[in-house]
């Protein structure tokens, strides 16, 4: 399965797009682009592997594997970056602002019903990439 988030990256936070085959699942909220540094930064663009993954506090979730310099990259509801995220990215159905939307709980379990079942029978990848608006003023900075 290929999924694939395209965002736009905000000085206050960066909104994407979840899709599957060019269909929209939900949106997504994360962090602002700060060099991809630890616990403040969204991830840099690339193709990751997803797994499922089980912790206390967010129960059955997906996880971002193999992403550099960076560890613990988790799908899990949010609907502020800045205030609830460290690193992590959240689905939400709607956006209210840069880094901020609403609905997470909602758009989290529409994620892992798409996603959940076929993970352990067939490899799950999200290819991460970045509005074209957004490379260019990336490249000049």
């Amino acid at each position: 399965m290929e999924l694939a988030l395209i965002r736009t990256k905000y000085p206050d936070g960066t909104n994407g797009e979840f899709r599957y085959e060019s269909n929209l699942i939900c949106y997504a909220i994360e962090l602002p682009w700060l060099l991809n540094r630890r616990n403040v930064s969204c991830i840099p663009d690339g193709r990751y592997r997803l797994l499922s993954r089980y912790s206390p506090k967010h129960k059955l979730h997906l996880c971002v594997t193999d992403v550099p310099g960076r560890s613990s990259i988790l799908l899990h509801p949010a609907n502020n970056a800045k205030r609830e995220l460290l690193g992590c990215i959240a689905p939400v159905l709607e956006l209210t602002g840069p880094g901020q939307g609403r609905q997470s709980r909602l758009a989290n379990e529409i994620l892992k019903s798409l996603v959940l079942p076929v993970i352990h029978s067939e490899e799950v990848w999200l290819t991460i990439s970045s509005t074209p608006s957004q490379i260019l003023n990336e490249q000049k900075k």
